[in-house]
């Protein structure tokens, strides 16, 4: 599988990538975020609730574990859930997912490695800041690269071309890569 890379400068980049993929998400999808403490999560959620209209404010799961924000528009449900503070698979068990996935678009953080067992296909979406940014002091917001690597059946090569072109209609520059090494081991363990 290829990875699509993005280069963001604000949060605005951030929720503007996560809009343009909304409109190519369905009900049934998984997203799998991945990335340190602070590298946008929650605001890239954001983005993905308000392209996917749904009820909101979007705001981090920490502390109830799940929220589910209901459509506004006869669209997927959002499901978001943030797995930092589950311990086991059988914690992530006790949540139910299953009985959202198919009705909902799922967003996942701090999934990676505890949720892909649940679909035949997810998007694992990788979030990452700069270990060291010297830029403005008067201005913090710092730059995001975030890679989006299609896993399964359902993110055939026609999906992944929407997926792309999604991007770049929303005037966001895109760059393809061969995945990591650690998704491709993945990837190959999947098989």
């Amino acid at each position: 599988m290829t990875t699509l890379c993005v280069e963001t400068d604000r949060a605005e980049g951030t929720r503007t990538l996560a809009r343009a993929l909304a409109g190519v998400l369905r009900a049934g999808d998984l997203l799998v975020l991945d990335g340190p403490l602070g590298a946008g999560k929650t605001t890239f959620t954001q983005g993905l609730g308000a392209g996917l209209d749904v009820r909101g404010p979007v705001a981090s799961p920490t502390f109830v574990i799940e929220r589910v924000h209901r459509s506004l528009s006869g669209g997927p449900d959002l499901v978001h859930v943030d797995a930092y503070r589950l311990g086991d698979g059988e914690d992530l068990d006790d949540l139910d997912l299953e009985a959202e996935l198919d009705r909902a678009v799922t967003v996942i953080e701090w999934g990676r490695g505890r949720v892909e067992h649940l679909v035949e296909s997810w998007l694992l979406v990788e979030l990452e800041r700069p270990e060291i940014w010297d830029g403005d002091p008067e201005d913090p917001e710092e730059p995001r690269t975030i890679r989006l690597t299609p896993q399964g059946p359902r993110w055939d090569e026609a999906a992944r071309t929407d997926l792309a072109e999604a991007l770049r209609s929303a005037g966001l520059s895109v760059t393809t890569t061969a995945p990591t090494a650690a998704i491709a081991a993945e990837d190959e363990e999947s098989r």
